[in-house]
């Protein structure tokens, strides 16, 4: 999925056509000396990189850009930028350490990477996840979490979803489904993990519009009454992520800002990891679901050069 989007150029950060990376490197360490710093030089010119263009200039330069940006800039706008010169695969390794192991457990920010994520990406983040904490991912998250949402996770993590669609289960997990759920007194939440957990995403939306034929609910509304808590919530993701990513993301970007204060958290990990990736998408279905832009809400949640360094990774609005 992810490197089909690529290709097809769904991002809203692309590669630069005349990139240099002494000379990228060279206006980034003059923005970040001497007294004040230009944040919009640096905003203007990362936002216009790739994640592997921006990384070649911090190389070029060792660590003393990173060194120069610590001491420069400060709060929101900090942890963006930071995020955005981070390599994709590191940055989500980052975000679930963070989860794991800061004061208590950031279920959400689990749930939102290890559901959308791709098997070849989650092998990827555990790989490095053990190169760089030299710690197994798994009996991290299995140390922190419990019950069946740890058992979810973990077959998240396993990564061993099926490729394609077999048709000869659709009929019989949507049964599986509804026999575990709807039809019985109370829930086996193990057919719920062993289907939502290791069907790919085509098979998994054949199958919730047979459920819907058998049952006349749609398979969140089952999810909903059948499973509470954590587990609901891993559930509902893995199912909103195979109708659609870009859907989900749109829907948790919402989520993030809607209400009294703005989960920044949230909003900056879903902006910087989707912005070379699907940011179009997401955009186009925020639009189709809100009744509003991306841009617009950004607008109205955010202020200065943080807002405008997340109204640049939107790449525009679609009013």
């Amino acid at each position: 999925y992810m490197k089909d989007l690529r290709s097809a150029g769904r991002g809203t950060v692309k590669a630069h056509g005349g990139f240099n990376a002494n000379n990228d490197a060279e206006v980034l360490f003059k923005a970040m000396k001497g007294l004040g710093t230009d944040e919009d030089a640096i905003l203007q010119l990362l936002i216009a990189r790739s994640n592997a263009q921006i990384h070649k200039t911090i190389i070029k330069k060792k660590n003393y850009l990173l060194f120069f940006l610590f001491i420069s800039l400060g709060g929101k706008f900090e942890s963006l930028i930071v995020a955005l010169m981070t390599p994709p695969i590191m940055y989500d390794v980052t975000c679930l350490r963070d989860a794991i192991k800061g004061a208590g457990t950031d279920e959400k920010g689990l749930i939102e990477i290890l559901a959308s994520r791709l098997p070849n990406e989650v092998n990827e983040i555990k790989s490095l996840y053990k190169r760089e904490h030299n710690d197994d991912l798994e009996k991290d998250v299995t140390g922190d979490t419990g019950g069946n949402f740890s058992r979810m996770l973990v077959v998240l993590l396993q990564a061993s979803r099926q490729q394609g669609i077999q048709e000869d289960l659709i009929q019989s997990d949507a049964q599986a489904l509804l026999a575990a759920g709807e039809q019985k007194y109370g829930t086996d939440e193990g057919q719920f993990i062993t289907i939502l957990g290791n069907r790919s995403n085509a098979h998994l939306r054949r199958v919730f519009e047979e459920y819907r034929k058998l049952s006349g609910y749609e398979i969140e509304e089952s999810i909903q009454r059948e499973t509470s808590g954590t587990l609901q919530e891993v559930l509902l993701a893995v199912v909103k992520c195979a109708r659609s990513v870009p859907g989900y993301f749109a829907e948790s970007l919402y989520n993030a800002m809607k209400g009294a204060g703005t989960d920044d958290q949230k909003l900056i990990r879903i902006m910087v990891s989707r912005s070379e990736v699907d940011m179009m998408d997401i955009r186009a279905e925020f639009r189709k679901r809100f009744a509003t832009s991306l841009h617009k809400t950004i607008q109205g949640d955010t202020s200065g050069d943080y807002r405008k360094a997340l109204q640049l990774l939107c790449g525009g609005d679609d009013a």
